[in-house]
């Protein structure tokens, strides 16, 4: 291996090692916390778990990124500008300060949103700043802000959103080496070794749940990542949206059924296809198999079809959603099926 592979491949490695450690620890801690200040999840009608289940793990994940991603982009080669790396870390703290209050004493919608959208629109502002038009200024707000809820309504069930976020960051982190973006590689490396670190406490049966400090914070990393890689080189964008589309699909046409259907989309359901697939018997590991399958199995194989012809990226991004959206239309059809069988059945 030559001197120059390993300079490269050193500061990911660190990045890993310390992300990891100081999101195992500070999750162990929380769990003490939690527990001290009654911050628990309760079983009900619209949640998936069956016992009271401490919430706010997500702060780990916090705090590992805190101290690893402003070191890997400032001070690894080549570096990020630092009015990026700031707004990027600006930002993170807002969205996990808004959701550590959340996890606290639940706040309305509404200055949640309003935090979240500020949020993005600083990162995205510092990310224009370096000399995209600001024509990109809606779109990347918008875009950021439905990440956060995205992945805060995809986060229900154990380990599901902590797998997410190692495959999705894992993937964004290999994209930027390939690309030689040895910064960029390391920071999302070190997001994704802060959600492992989460998750061995958080897979089935979870321990502690990541709370709003967390998925809204994962949401806005991944948005974030993405979007550094497309400054970086346009063409990776498709690659790095294939990585997502298990959750966007899942977040988007569920959202769009429920405003179709005339439901109030802004209040807590059991209607993503996660919670069908725990709603008809199967256990929590059982639904993240699933999302992690098609992961494996669809999204990476495209992915990487989507880098190696960068020509092809836009149609194997398409390809990749269209599937997506087929198949949780023919799973939840099934599901939807089955259970009004079972109701009619019982009623007879």
């Amino acid at each position: 291996m030559s001197d120059a592979v390993v300079a490269s491949l050193a500061p990911i490695a660190l990045a890993i090692l310390i992300a990891f450690l100081i999101a195992l620890g500070v999750v162990r801690a929380a769990i003490a916390y939690a527990h001290r200040r009654g911050m628990y999840d309760q079983p009900g009608q619209r949640r998936s778990h069956q016992i009271p289940t401490p919430r706010g793990g997500g702060i780990g994940i916090i705090v590992s990124v805190l101290v690893t991603l402003p070191a890997c982009l400032l001070y690894v080669q080549p570096a990020w500008p630092r009015t990026i790396a700031m707004a990027l870390l600006v930002a993170v703290l807002l969205v996990a300060w808004i959701g550590w209050w959340d996890d606290h004493r639940p706040l309305p919608a509404l200055p949640r949103f309003g935090v979240q959208i500020l949020a993005a629109a600083l990162f995205s502002a510092a990310l224009i700043a370096s000399g995209l038009s600001w024509l990109w200024l809606p779109l990347l707000v918008l875009a950021g802000a439905w990440s956060i809820n995205l992945h805060n309504f995809m986060d229900g069930i154990d380990g599901l959103l902590a797998q997410q976020g190692i495959f999705v960051a894992c993937g964004l982190a290999l994209l930027a080496a390939l690309a030689g973006q040895t910064a960029l590689a390391a920071a999302s490396a070190g997001v994704a070794a802060a959600c492992l670190g989460f998750w061995c406490y958080n897979r089935s049966p979870a321990r502690i749940f990541m709370g709003d400090v967390g998925s809204g914070s994962i949401g806005l990393l991944l948005f974030a990542l993405t979007a550094m890689l497309w400054r970086l080189e346009a063409g990776l964008l498709w690659p790095a949206l294939i990585l997502s589309s298990a959750f966007v699909t899942d977040a988007t046409l569920t959202l769009l059924n429920r405003i179709l259907g005339g439901r109030r989309w802004y209040t807590a359901h059991r209607e993503h296809l996660y919670q069908w697939i725990v709603r008809k018997g199967h256990k929590h590991a059982a639904g993240a198999a699933w999302y992690g399958g098609w992961n494996l199995l669809v999204a990476l194989p495209l992915a990487i079809l989507a880098w190696k012809r960068p020509g092809m990226g836009l149609l194997a991004c398409v390809v990749a959603y269209a599937t997506a959206a087929v198949v949780w239309l023919m799973v939840k059809r099934r599901m939807i099926r089955r259970d009004r069988y079972k109701v009619r059945h019982v009623d007879t």
